[in-house]
């Protein structure tokens, strides 16, 4: 795996066990929510998390419109990578919206998955 964070670390053995990511989608089912990065100029990024709980928790003031929905990690690797990696947009790991938040490029955190899924 790539670096040592325990953000990403937790992410990645959430995610192992259950097969899923979370994110917030709008109520018409088209939009997600993505937010500027806070590392990098012109840089959006999808937060995440791997937990339904920790991401309805973001449900609220500007995010209020938005529901927690899941996606199985089979989807997240077969068609999200590419099309956030085409897109430039980094993935917010289990994203905190009072602090600086762990982002990484969607193709790394994808290479991280795969190589926990041949453990």
């Amino acid at each position: 795996m790539t670096e040592q964070n325990p953000t990403l670390t937790s992410f990645i053995e959430s995610v192992k066990k259950h097969q899923i990511v979370w994110g917030l989608q709008d109520e018409t089912g088209e939009g997600w929510v993505v937010c500027d990065s806070s590392e990098f100029e012109e840089t959006d990024v999808m937060p995440l998390w791997s937990s339904e709980t920790t991401a309805k928790s973001h449900c609220t003031e500007e995010w209020a419109e938005y529901k927690a929905v899941s996606i199985t990690l089979t989807d997240f690797l077969e068609y999200w990578v590419g099309d956030l990696n085409d897109d430039g947009v980094l993935v917010g790991v289990n994203w905190e919206s009072d602090q600086e938040c762990f982002e990484i490029d969607p193709i790394v955190l994808a290479k991280s998955l795969v190589d926990i899924e041949k453990d």
